[in-house]
C-alpha cells in the first residue's frame, strides 16, 4: 500500500515539473517572441495644421522715446505732470527757476555797462557821419557803414538787457513772444518717467553738455516689439512675416505684428550668438500694453493646413529614409516607410505612407 501511495506522488511531482517546465519555456518563448509584437500602444494619424516657427525674446517698448531736457539752468520751481498721465505737444511739463551765480550776474552786468559804452560811441559816430555827408565831406559809403555800427550796437544792448532779465526772472518778451524758462512737451504722448523733483538744480542742454533729463515721454499709440532670435533661426527669416507676440503679464493675449528689421551683426548672450530683431505690433488696443513689458514672440516661417500629421516621437529615421510602425495581422511590429514634411517639433506632416485615422504603435519603452 505504501509503495503505491510513494508511486502516486512520483507522477504527481513529475506531472507538476512536466507542468513548470512548459510554462518556463513558454514565457521563454513568448519573451523571444515580444520583440516583434505590438505592444497595444497607438496614436492615430489625424488632419491638422502644422507651423514652422522661429522664437524671438525681448520686450514692448515704444518706438519713439524723448528724453524731455531744459535750455535754460536753474532750479526745479513747478512740476506740472506727473507720469503715466497724457499731454499734447507745446503742455506745460516743469518751470524752471533761474538759479544764477554771483559771476553770471556780474557778468551780465558788466556785459551791458559795455555795451551801452559801445551804442553811445556808434551813436556819436553816426550823428558826425550825418552832419558831414550834408557837407559833402563824407561819403556815401562812410555813412552807410556809421549806420550799420550803430545798428549793431543797438542790438547788442538790447540782447545784454533781454538775457539778464532772462537769468534774474526766468522770462522775457522778444519782439512781442513771451520766452520763459517753462519746458514743454515736444510731442504727444504719455509721461514713462520723472528724473527730477521741485528743488532739484537743471543743468542746460547746449552744444557741449547734454544736459539734465527731466523726464521721458513716449507715444505709446506706437509700440513695438525689440528682441532677438538665435542664429540657428535668422537664416529662415524675411522682412514681412507674420508674427504672434505674446505678453507674459498677459497670458491670455496675443498681438499679431509684422517682423520689420532684422540685424546685420549679431551680439553674443550667455556664449550664444543672437541676432536683434524688431517687430512692429498691427493692433495695440487687443489689450492693454505697457512699456517695458517682457514679450516672446513666435515669428512664423511656413504654414501648411489640414495635412495628415503624427506625432514626431513615432517616426524613426534613418539617413534620407523615415518610417514608422503598425500592428501586423498576427500582432506583430510591421514597419512602413513615410514621407515627411513640415515639423514644428512636436508633429510632423505626412506626405505619403499613412491613410487618415489609421493606427500607428508608439516606440516600445526601454527597459533599463
Amino acid at each position: 500500500m505504501n509503495r503505491k501511495k510513494k508511486s502516486r506522488k512520483l507522477i504527481v511531482s513529475i506531472a507538476v515539473a512536466i507542468v513548470v517546465v512548459a510554462a518556463v519555456v513558454g514565457a521563454v518563448a513568448m519573451k523571444k517572441k515580444g520583440s516583434a509584437r505590438a505592444d497595444g500602444a497607438t496614436v492615430k494619424v489625424e488632419r491638422g495644421s502644422i507651423v514652422e516657427k522661429a522664437l524671438a525674446v525681448g520686450s514692448i517698448v515704444p518706438r519713439n522715446e524723448i528724453s524731455v531736457k531744459a535750455k535754460v539752468s536753474g532750479v526745479v520751481k513747478r512740476i506740472y505732470k506727473e507720469p503715466g498721465q497724457k499731454v499734447t505737444a507745446n503742455e506745460p511739463l516743469i518751470e524752471i527757476r533761474p538759479d544764477p551765480t554771483p559771476l553770471e550776474l556780474a557778468e551780465a552786468r558788466r556785459n551791458i555797462d559795455m555795451e551801452e559804452i559801445a551804442f553811445d560811441n556808434m551813436e556819436r559816430s553816426l550823428v558826425r557821419s550825418r552832419d558831414l555827408v550834408g557837407k559833402g565831406l563824407v561819403s556815401d559809403k562812410e555813412f552807410e557803414e556809421a549806420q550799420k555800427n550803430y545798428d549793431q550796437a543797438k542790438l547788442q544792448l538790447e540782447r545784454s538787457h533781454e538775457r539778464l532779465e532772462l537769468i534774474e526772472k526766468g522770462h522775457v518778451s522778444i519782439a512781442g513772444k513771451e520766452i520763459d524758462a517753462i519746458v514743454k512737451a515736444p510731442i504727444n504722448g504719455f509721461i514713462l518717467e520723472k528724473n527730477i523733483n521741485i528743488g532739484d538744480p537743471v543743468v542746460p542742454l547746449t552744444s557741449y553738455q547734454e544736459g539734465t533729463v527731466l523726464m521721458t515721454l513716449a507715444d505709446m499709440d506706437s509700440l513695438i516689439f525689440k528682441g532677438t532670435v538665435d542664429e540657428i533661426d535668422v537664416g529662415k527669416l524675411s522682412i514681412g512675416m507674420s508674427v504672434d507676440v505674446k505678453i507674459g503679464a498677459i497670458p491670455n493675449a496675443t498681438i499679431p505684428g509684422k517682423l520689420a528689421k532684422i540685424s546685420l551683426k549679431a551680439k553674443e548672450e550667455n556664449n550664444t550668438r543672437m541676432f536683434p530683431v524688431e517687430i512692429t505690433i498691427s493692433d495695440t488696443k487687443l489689450a492693454v500694453l505697457r512699456a517695458g513689458y517682457s514679450a516672446n514672440a513666435d515669428i512664423i516661417i511656413r504654414q501648411v493646413d489640414s495635412v495628415l500629421t503624427i506625432p514626431e516621437r513615432v517616426v524613426y529615421t534613418k539617413g534620407d529614409s523615415s518610417w514608422v510602425e503598425v500592428s501586423g495581422a498576427k500582432g506583430e511590429r510591421k514597419k512602413v516607410s513615410i514621407v515627411t514634411g513640415l515639423s514644428d517639433a512636436i508633429r510632423v506632416e505626412v506626405k505619403s505612407g499613412l491613410k487618415e485615422r489609421q493606427e500607428v504603435l508608439e516606440k516600445p519603452e526601454k527597459k533599463i
